[in-house]
């Protein structure tokens, strides 16, 4: 058997002999998988706590002006808090002297 080499006509003539058959696209693509889920349960007590971290000021005043003892107690800490803020850096640094000669007065008398 001789060896002949290919050309144009040749090619040509090859490819023309043979069935293109097409390709379903669907079929060689995976078909996407639905998201996996998962199902919580959060107990009360996180629940509570969620709301709570989530309610507004004006929602903590509204229930704390009902008689919630929680939302007064965190409307004083809020109260407090700005006033600290507002004070001056000297005033901030004459209490700050204040507490440190408290402190050193009473571990002095520990002793």
């Amino acid at each position: 058997m001789a060896i002949s080499p290919v050309t144009q006509t040749n090619v040509t003539a090859v490819a023309s002999n043979t069935a293109v058959t097409p390709v379903n696209k669907e079929a060689t693509q995976p078909k996407p998988q639905p998201a996996a889920t998962d199902t919580v349960q959060i107990s009360s007590a996180a629940q509570a706590a969620l709301q709570e971290a989530t309610e507004t000021t004006v929602q903590t005043a509204k229930e704390a002006r009902s008689g919630d003892l929680q939302a007064q107690r965190l409307q004083a800490r809020e109260a407090a808090s700005s006033e600290e803020s507002s004070e001056s850096p000297a005033a901030r640094a004459q209490e700050a002297q204040e507490t440190q000669a408290a402190q050193a007065t009473s571990v002095g008398n520990l002793r």
